[in-house]
């Protein structure tokens, strides 16, 4: 008897997702071979092509179309059966930190959709700056803890890349020669440490045009026009543009968001799994395989 492996269909189902077997194998905890392997175990099982791949794209196939409605109805059906396995009736109780960084607007789809899935989760949400969040994490503090990483540990499940950009409004008349004028979190920041190293590392003069201790205040000050502010690439200030090397900006560290957490209770690690899901669903999806 044939059977449809829930590994291969969520592997796929990530695959569609992100049109991109990297951040596939991001999403699920596996590497890129990995999910290659288990899209062509799929693909050998059913006897049919479900992707189309050239070096540049990802495309389903009209059938793999088809096919992906029917295993979104059948991993739907097995994470609502492993829900009510796991979850049962006593309420779960977590302490998770969130870094502005990391949560942004992806913070309420996320929250509302474990809600659905862990209806009797009690949920205590701190947010704040990604050094601190991690200290806290580190010292029992918290359950878990989703930051914003440069550099330093390798641990943790990686949500998504989110890459630092600088963005900055028409409105600013700033010109290339001139100090920068950035807009940015109060010490101690991740994002804030980035720009400073990139500028004095690049050579650039610049200054303090506006601190904050909140993302939704750098995003306003930056519309505004009040300076250039170095913020993930889904963090974009509304009504800004993207600057670069052409415009004299030197070039940023490559950024990812993290989930930590030592949970071994099989329900509570089932909850922070899917908001971890969730979050990495609600990036931008990368455009090559």
């Amino acid at each position: 008897m044939m059977d449809l492996d829930i590994d291969l269909l969520r592997s796929f189902a990530a695959i569609a997702d992100t049109r991109s077997f990297t951040a596939a194998g991001t999403r699920i905890g596996a590497t890129q071979s990995a999910v290659s392997v288990r899209l062509k175990k799929l693909e050998e099982r059913i006897g049919r092509t479900l992707l189309e791949r050239t070096p540049r794209s990802v495309m389903l196939t009209p059938f793999g179309e088809t096919f992906l409605a029917d295993a979104r109805r059948i991993l739907a059906a097995h994470d609502d059966a492993l829900r009510r396995a796991l979850v049962g009736e006593p309420a779960i109780t977590l302490s998770v930190g969130i870094s502005e960084h990391a949560g942004g607007l992806s913070l309420a789809p996320a929250l509302a959709e474990l809600r659905r899935l862990v209806p009797n989760l009690q949920l205590r949400i701190f947010l704040g700056l990604s050094d601190d969040l991690l200290a806290a994490f580190q010292n029992g503090r918290h359950d878990a803890v989703v930051i914003r990483r440069n550099t330093g540990p390798t641990d943790g499940r990686v949500l998504y890349r989110d890459d630092l950009c600088w963005f900055a409004a028409p409105s600013l008349g700033w010109r290339p020669g001139e100090p920068v004028p950035l807009v940015t979190l109060e010490s101690p920041c991740n994002a804030r440490m980035a720009a400073i190293g990139a500028l004095e590392g690049a050579g650039l003069a610049y200054l303090e045009a506006f601190l904050s201790r909140g993302v939704a205040a750098i995003q306003a000050a930056t519309s505004a026009g009040l300076g250039i502010a170095c913020l993930g690439a889904r963090h974009r200030p509304d009504g800004t543009s993207r600057l670069g090397e052409e415009h004299g900006l030197p070039p940023l560290p490559l950024s990812e968001v993290v989930l930590h957490h030592r949970l071994k209770d099989k329900a509570a690690a089932f909850a922070l799994d899917r908001l971890g899901d969730v979050l990495s669903a609600a990036s931008p999806s990368p455009l090559t395989p």
